[in-house]
């Protein structure tokens, strides 16, 4: 009995683990860029895309939540519109498989 609970306990632990290590984070440029839709960047000027994924190897360890992968793909997706002259990024596709095609925009001048 003792040895199922000190089991179950190490498992929990690992699996934390390996929850925290995958997070991604925001960048100081990447807080520059948000997240608009379509309809609200008629007036900026289109700069390119940007597909963005996370670590497939930990979708098949530890299940994410869709919702966050969804917030995680739309971190990635700011970090990588401040690279590419942009300052706002409108999803393009769905999420599949962990990845996300988004739309890089330059809205302000």
């Amino acid at each position: 009995m003792t040895t199922r609970l000190l089991n179950a306990g190490l498992i929990t632990v690992i699996l934390f683990l390996l929850t925290s290590c995958a997070t991604v984070q925001l960048t100081e440029e990447g807080r520059k860029a948000r997240v608009l839709s379509f309809d609200d960047v008629k007036n900026c000027q289109k700069n390119g895309a940007a597909t963005v994924s996370v670590n497939q190897k930990m979708l098949s360890i530890v299940p994410k939540q869709s919702s966050r992968i969804a917030k995680q793909l739309s971190i990635l997706a700011r970090n990588s519109a401040i690279h590419m002259g942009g300052d706002t990024v409108v999803p393009m596709s769905k999420v599949d498989n962990g990845q996300q095609t988004f739309a890089v925009f330059r809205c302000i001048p």
